[in-house]
């Protein structure tokens, strides 16, 4: 493979030399060399999200695009969602009330029980 690199490098090379300068001949190929490099990047690019989607992965981007559209569909669908919102708030401060009286119980049991 790298033959055929250096093989196509020196075809490219001798196409450019033709009536240039060596800053000219340097430059056209510096221009060559990034084009080239950016078609591989692409390239590469492509066939990695090719195959990760093969594998059933999304990207990132993608999977905080959809919880975003997942949670406005929500809201939007659910008139009530206010009031869940706030149901579910007073449903978590309730289990908090119950343990502050089951701590209190069983300091009372305690007191006793030294008693």
């Amino acid at each position: 493979m790298a033959n055929d690199i250096f093989s196509t490098l020196r075809t490219y090379l001798n196409k450019v030399t033709e009536d240039k300068n060596a800053s000219e001949v340097a430059a056209s190929v510096n221009q060559w060399l990034r084009e080239g490099g950016e078609a591989l990047k692409i390239k590469i690019e492509d066939e990695v999200e090719r195959s990760v989607s093969k594998m059933g992965f999304v990207k990132r981007g993608e999977f905080e695009a959809l919880k975003e559209e997942v949670t406005r569909l929500k809201m939007a669908n659910s008139p009530s969602a206010k009031t869940t919102v706030k149901k579910s708030a007073t449903k978590k401060a309730a289990p908090k009330a119950s343990a502050t009286k089951k701590a209190a119980a069983t300091k009372s049991t305690t007191k006793k029980a030294s008693k």
